[in-house]
């Protein structure tokens, strides 16, 4: 119970990494900086690549390379077919259990 908000972030990288690609393609650092501008969603690359892996493995994104006008070329990701239809079944979960528990909260304060 050191780092609560590391725990609880653990649980919505997987959306937020999904809704990111829902968006538009993107490579690993790409994720790692968009998650970081947004607080309490920062991940470590070390924390993206892993789930990144695991997500393709699943068959929830795709990939392909793209030559980087600087340096090697990048990986990209973008959602599967299946990766849209698991999105959008975590955003029904999460709206449902973020809505009753900030209810839940809200009652507890008064």
């Amino acid at each position: 119970m050191d780092d609560i908000p590391t725990q609880l972030r653990k649980g919505a990288l997987e959306l937020a990494v999904l809704a990111l690609l829902a968006q538009q393609p993107r490579d690993g650092i790409e994720i790692v900086e968009d998650l970081g501008s947004r607080p309490g969603l920062e991940a470590s690359s070390g924390t993206i690549y892993p789930l990144l892996t695991r997500l393709k493995n699943s068959g929830l994104v795709n990939t392909t390379w793209r030559e980087s006008p600087v340096g090697p070329p990048r990986k990209y990701y973008t959602l599967s077919a299946a990766g849209v239809r698991h999105l959008e079944a975590q955003r029904t979960a999460w709206l449902q259990l973020s809505t009753a528990l900030i209810t839940l909260l809200k009652e507890a304060q008064q």
